[in-house]
């Protein structure tokens, strides 16, 4: 049975996927409009992740027989100065978001919930890869500075990345 303080943390995980979601394509607009093409391509992959992630969450707590709670996403960001100022939002959100698993994690093992802590477990190894990407980006981006051709040539490798759904052959449980 799923405790009901491991449910409302689920369920308030959902929402926050969906506002990253929300996030990575307000900063992907910003990007496609300043003409960081590759950029906008790679923030709109990461939207899509955080997208899977909240259906994956929504999936696994129908699956232990919980309804899933919504409330409003909020309105994200819309504006950045350039891209160093996009990927320390983006670096700073990942680390709200490694918090909020986190505690997540915490509770689920609080409450001897063994199945929502090992669900959640994918999710706290998933935060680090997510900080270190965002971090690697920044710190080149940081290095490039004004060199517009290392920028350009970062932002056409950026447009080469695809979305895989890291969900599309895994249970929920």
């Amino acid at each position: 049975m799923l405790k009901e303080n491991v449910a409302k943390v689920l369920s308030d995980q959902i929402n926050a996927e969906f506002y990253s979601a929300y996030l990575y394509l307000a900063m992907s607009a910003w990007a496609d409009q300043t003409g960081f093409k590759g950029f906008a391509n790679w923030l709109r992959i990461q939207a899509k992740e955080e997208m899977a992630h909240g259906t994956h969450i929504y999936e696994f707590l129908l699956d232990r027989d919980y309804l899933p709670e919504f409330d409003a996403v909020k309105k994200p960001e819309g504006s950045w100065k350039n891209l160093v100022e996009v990927y320390e939002h983006v670096l700073k959100h990942e680390r709200y978001v490694t918090e909020r698993i986190d505690n997540i994690a915490t509770v689920s093992m609080k409450e001897s919930d063994h199945a929502s802590y090992n669900f959640i477990m994918w999710y706290v190894n998933e935060q680090v890869e997510e900080e270190a990407t965002a971090n690697e980006i920044l710190t080149k981006l940081k290095l490039i500075g004004d060199n517009v051709s290392q920028i350009y040539t970062l932002d056409t490798e950026f447009a080469s990345r695809t979305f895989t759904d890291p969900f599309a052959n895994a249970s929920t449980t």
